[in-house]
């Protein structure tokens, strides 16, 4: 067994192994590890390439997870599909992408809500969610018009305008999630690079440890908000 039981050695380890987000991917490990040993084996897993969302794993069998700004239920139908005996609710304030999140989430075993983010959830949840993914619209008022036309021309408003700042919908959703997740339970939400560091202010004004991974390839920028254990 390696002495790879610090973030500095985590990070010296995967950079040569060639992970390019080392650091980042450093942090999730960290976070993950129920402590060295553990770490150690994760980190040992990574290095020999297996993908990242392998080793930390998405959530655990049975976990209880929501699925806010569902749009067409692709998050929930994911979570259903790889989290053994997942417990998955959806949620979203447009009645068409209701319908359609409901013939891809409930006949997977998962249950969808037309409403505003928490609003209509079980309130029996509270306290119990493990992974709560919020696909919140973060675009700025000011820049909807700067869109593709297939977004601005056919895509509802509320699916788009985050706000003066494009961060509106993500405070409200901070506001509450400490809440409804479970101690360790965490919050994921896509942002844009520009707006990353006011996103992890927005959480961490809530009570909650904010940090953002990044991936070129994909294009991609995520908040991960942990509630603390």
């Amino acid at each position: 067994m390696s002495d790879v039981v610090s973030g500095t050695g985590v990070v010296e380890r995967l950079r040569a192994a060639g992970c390019v987000f080392a650091e980042e991917e450093a942090e999730m490990l960290l976070a993950a590890a129920a402590g060295p040993a553990e770490l150690d084996l994760m980190v040992e897993r990574r290095a020999s390439g297996l993908p990242l969302e392998h080793v930390v794993g998405l959530a655990r069998p049975g976990a209880v997870c929501v699925d806010l700004c569902c749009g067409s239920g692709a998050a929930g139908a994911v979570l259903l599909d790889r989290v053994e005996g997942a417990e998955v609710h959806a949620s979203d304030i447009e009645p068409a992408a209701v319908r359609c999140a409901r013939r891809n989430v409930e006949p997977r075993g998962g249950r969808v809500y037309e409403g505003d983010l928490f609003a209509p959830l079980p309130p029996e949840l509270r306290g119990r969610v493990e992974v709560l993914v919020a696909n919140v619209p973060y675009v700025p008022t000011g820049d909807i018009g700067l869109l593709p036309p297939e977004a601005r021309d056919h895509e509802p408003l509320v699916t788009l305008d985050g706000g003066p700042d494009g961060l509106d919908v993500l405070r409200r959703v901070a506001a509450e999630a400490p809440g409804w997740l479970a101690p360790g339970g965490r919050l994921l939400v896509e942002t844009s690079e520009r707006q990353a560091e006011r996103a992890v202010d927005a959480v961490t004004a809530c009570g909650l440890e904010g940090q953002v991974l990044s991936c070129e390839e994909r294009y991609a920028t995520v908040l991960v908000a942990t509630r603390a254990g």
